[in-house]
């Protein structure tokens, strides 16, 4: 079967307003992106739904196994395409059934007359169209509510199109309609499912991460790269924004006592994160906190961590289970990555004994006889900053919606 276009829906975009353009608009420019190196893509927006067009066969097959991925996509068919006299519409019903596994299922046929001077009207279309199909294919019922098999022929000046497959896209919206947001990376398993969530409500990240070497090694870093190539699957490229945190840490550990390392090194982070979101023109944070997960995650810790900002922190984990973050890692291709052993820099400098509450007055109190600033200017400004583009493979990410 040799098909002429994809039907794209909307979905949500479809329940917005006065902006509804623009969500359209940057979906459009995503699915562009996504299949850039397909030459013989087109596009066509209309209001409700968008159509992409594929004059070579191979880039039609390789479009259908990217759209899933991209967000703002509520659904997609594939769409044959025949001339607009009855006995054509009717083979390429035949062929357009035969693509699906028809054995014990329902079907029905539904018509719609862009062409009103086609010469039958809906109900007899119906009928006929139907009728042939069931003819050629006597394992197939009719059912008018929920059929198994909804063909779908569309009338139009141009031809007949007709579909029977429905392809669920990735849902949310497109990423970029909502702003840009700082994703703190860890290379851990939470962080890129915490960015992952947020693209998918629409939001564009750059990623920070907080190097160490030689305590850590390029191999931790190479993981990092990875998870970021891995999220730009689901959207659009990312900036990785390695940040040089060797001096920052060694500070730490000689100035503020073992159990309130942590908390210090997470309010550090914050702050160099919250001066990198500054410089970009984020509006928020993200990180892959967990409420009590660890140490650094329960709430008096957070608040005294969150004490170093004003900025909004977004955090789409903060409370779901361990094994639910784990099981959506698995389905969006991440985890794999993520248990790489490579330690980054919080795990090579955990605490024996952290404090799940610190106080914070106490922790001020510490820091205060060390300054900090110039330490953090420097690693913002000495930070390296890699473009990390899109990678085109197939995975399992067909498989989470």
């Amino acid at each position: 079967m040799k098909w002429k276009e994809i039907l794209i829906r909307y979905g949500e975009l479809s329940l917005k307003g006065r902006n509804r353009n623009h969500f359209v608009r940057k979906l459009k420019s995503n699915i562009k992106n996504a299949m850039r190196d397909l030459k013989s893509i087109q596009l066509r927006a209309e209001r409700d739904r968008m159509f992409l067009l594929a004059d070579d066969e191979s880039d039609m097959t390789e479009a259908i196994e990217r759209l899933p991925h991209i967000f703002g996509i509520q659904s997609f068919s594939p769409v044959a395409m025949c001339e607009a006299n009855l006995d054509a519409i009717k083979q390429k019903a035949l062929e357009v059934v035969g693509t699906e596994d028809v054995a014990g299922k329902t079907f029905k046929v539904e018509i719609k007359r862009a062409d009103k001077t086609f010469p039958y009207v809906t109900a007899e279309l119906q009928q006929l169209i139907g009728g042939h199909v069931l003819h050629h294919f006597p394992d197939l019922t009719v059912q008018m509510k929920k059929p198994d098999i909804l063909l779908h022929v569309d009338i139009r000046k141009e031809g007949a199109f007709l579909t029977s497959k429905v392809y669920k896209g990735a849902g949310g919206m497109p990423v970029g309609s909502n702003g840009l947001s700082l994703l703190m990376l860890s290379g851990g398993i939470d962080s890129p499912v915490a960015g992952y969530l947020l693209m998918k409500r629409g939001v564009s990240i750059d990623a920070i991460h907080f190097a160490s070497p030689p305590f850590t090694s390029e191999l931790a870093k190479r993981k990092v790269m990875d998870l970021t190539e891995k999220l730009c699957s689901f959207g659009s490229t990312v900036r990785l924004h390695v940040i040089p945190f060797t001096e920052l840490q060694q500070a730490i550990v000689q100035q503020v006592p073992d159990n309130l390392t942590m908390t210090t090194t997470r309010r550090l982070m914050l702050q160099i994160a919250d001066k990198v979101r500054e410089e970009i023109g984020a509006l928020a944070i993200v990180t892959g906190e967990s409420l009590g997960q660890v140490a650094s995650q329960t709430l008096d810790s957070l608040t005294a961590i969150n004490e170093v900002t004003t900025t909004p922190i977004l955090r789409p984990l903060i409370a779901m289970d361990k094994l639910d973050i784990i099981d959506l890692s698995q389905q969006i291709g991440t985890y794999d990555i993520s248990i790489r052993p490579y330690e980054d820099c919080c795990t090579i400098f955990t605490p024996s004994n952290p404090k799940t509450k610190p106080k914070l007055e106490k922790v001020r109190h510490f820091e205060s006889f060390f300054d900090f600033e110039p330490f953090i200017e420097e690693a913002v400004r000495n930070r390296e900053v890699i473009e990390v583009w899109q990678q085109q493979e197939k995975d399992a990410f067909e498989d989470l919606l």
